[in-house]
This record gives structure tokens, sequence and C-alpha cells, in this order.
């Protein structure tokens, strides 16, 4: 790391990817991270994690303070994105207005270069909110005249993780019977967080310009065996039991009801069964990353001293 540290800003930063990426960040040497986010628990756990990082609570869909900090920026990683939720205006006011204003303070502040962490769902047949607002973000970006590049990660699992198979993992620990959508023969292509974060580093040092990446796990698995794999590593003792599809459509919506943030969604089930088979870079040849085996993996993000045991709210 050169003498004088890159400032490197990164919204969204409490999430999943930017809570892994601070980790990775820091221990390449960065040491001038700015981190900005609204959801003031999960920036709490980045503060404590991480004393010497500057960290601002904002919603980045409303003008503020937050603004001047892109000044002198040297890179801006946009990572802010609503993932999951009931309502429309949700995904809008945070994947598309809060990019309009980020963007708008990039040219404001002339920030050199961005890196966006788009997702693979902008190449799937799923039609729901997220995925359609990731499309706009995405164009957004190519359209905002800033030399940028794009990464369109797959399926993420990893440290910190609310959501997905972090909230899989937990609840298997905590049940006796798992419940699995039909046969559970959707093949998945998760991605780990370390390996995705350790390509995001590489974006940020290299700055390739007008580049757009798809970024899949290495691993083709079906859903069951992911859970199967979890069981394992985790050394669980939990009944899996097969559900009809329908059925389990019906209970996530009668769940959905009466939760306001639901950690599973029947928008999601529909995206599982999909049957979307995603084809990605050579993380490799492109990022010098090999990627880590999957069981490898599940056991260092569901075991790991460290952080395993860290998880944020959704």
């Amino acid at each position: 790391m050169a003498a004088t540290q890159p400032r490197i800003v990164i919204t969204g930063a409490a999430g999943l990817v930017g809570q892994n990426l601070v980790v990775e960040l820091e221990s390449q040497g960065y040491a001038n991270l700015v981190a900005i986010d609204k959801h003031a628990y999960n920036l709490a756990i980045l503060r404590e994690l991480h004393p010497r990082i500057t960290a601002i609570e904002a919603d980045l869909a409303a003008p503020g303070a937050w603004q001047s900090a892109l000044a002198g920026a040297d890179c801006v990683v946009l990572l802010h994105a609503q993932i999951t939720g009931k309502h429309g205006a949700d995904f809008i006011r945070n994947n598309i207005d809060a990019t309009g204003r980020v963007l708008q303070a990039c040219r404001d502040q002339h920030v050199p270069y961005l890196v966006h962490v788009s997702s693979s769902v902008v190449n799937s047949r799923a039609t729901d909110h997220y995925t359609t607002t990731k499309r706009t973000q995405e164009q957004m970006v190519a359209a905002s005249g800033i030399a940028h590049c794009v990464l369109r990660p797959t399926l993420m699992f990893g440290w910190f993780d609310p959501k997905h198979l972090g909230w899989l993992s937990r609840f298997m620990a905590r049940t006796p019977v798992f419940p699995i959508p039909g046969d559970g023969r959707f093949m998945r292509q998760p991605l780990y967080e370390r390996d995705f974060c350790r390509c995001l580093a590489d974006c940020i040092a290299r700055r390739p310009a007008g580049r757009a990446y798809d970024i899949v796990g290495d691993t083709r698995i079906d859903y069951v065996d992911i859970i199967r794999t979890i069981k394992r590593v985790k050394g669980l003792r939990t009944r899996l039991v097969h559900i009809p599809i329908g059925f389990f459509s019906l209970l996530l919506r009668t769940y959905a009801l009466f939760s306001r943030k639901p950690p599973f969604t029947a928008d999601q089930l529909a995206a599982l069964t999909a049957g979307d088979d995603f084809t990605g870079v050579d993380t490799r040849a492109v990022f010098n990353v090999t990627q880590t085996p999957f069981e490898e993996a599940a056991r260092e993000a569901f075991c790991d001293p460290r952080y395993a045991d860290v998880v944020l709210k959704r």
C-alpha cells in the first residue's frame, strides 16, 4: 500500500457485503475507509469491529452531510440496496432514489471511479421488485458518466448474514425439523462473500473501466445439498422434511402477513425454483482469486469463532 492512503467510500457499508469488504480491505492495508449506512444497529457493529474507519449514519435517499463525505474520494463502492421487503416503494426509494443522489454526489465531488455491486438477478427471468429495481440501478450507473465497473454476484453467503443461508443455518440449529420445498433439487451457485470481496478489492486497486463482470460461485449444488452441507459442518441432528412447493409458498405468504421483514419470501421461493443457470468469469484469471470450496467456505462462514456469531439485523 502506498504511503498516501487512497480514500475509499462505501455506501451501504453496514450490510452483508460491506461488513465483509471492510474486513478484507483492512487486511490488505487500507486505512482511509468511509462507511455510510442508515442502519444504526448494524453500523454500530461495524464501528465496534473496526474503530479506525469513519462511519456515517445517513439515509442516502435524502440530502445531507453525507454528500460532502465523498469529497476527495479515490473510489466509491456502491453497495446499498433493498433486497427483501413487502412494499415496492421501499425498493424504489433505496435502489433507485438513493442511487440517483449518490451518483449526483459523485459528480459534484469529482469522484474519479465507482465500483457498483449489482446482482445476477439482472440476467434472471424473475420480475419481482428487487430484480426490476436492480436492473434500473445498474442502468443508472452505466449512464452516469463516471468511470466504473459493475460486479454481478449470485447468491452470497458468509459472515454476518442475517438472511439467506445465514438465517437458514441459525433456524436449522433451533428447530428439530427443517422444511425443504419440493424435492429441493434446485441448482444453486452460491458465492462465498470473502471470495467476492477479494474480487471487489482487486477492482478498487486496478480500476477496470466500462466492464461488467458476472461473478458466480464455482460450485454447482442443489439447494437440498446446501442445507445438508450446513447441517454437516455445524454437527446438527435436524430432520429435513420435504413440503410441496405450492403449500410452502402459501406458508410463506401467510407468515409475511404477520412479519414486517420476513426472512424468506414467496418471491424468493419463486426465484429459487426459476431454474436460472448463470455463467460467470474465471475469477482466478480476471481477479487472481481462487474460490474457496463450498464445504470449506460453509465451515468458516458458520463455525469460525471470529465472526460466525455476529449477526446483523434486517
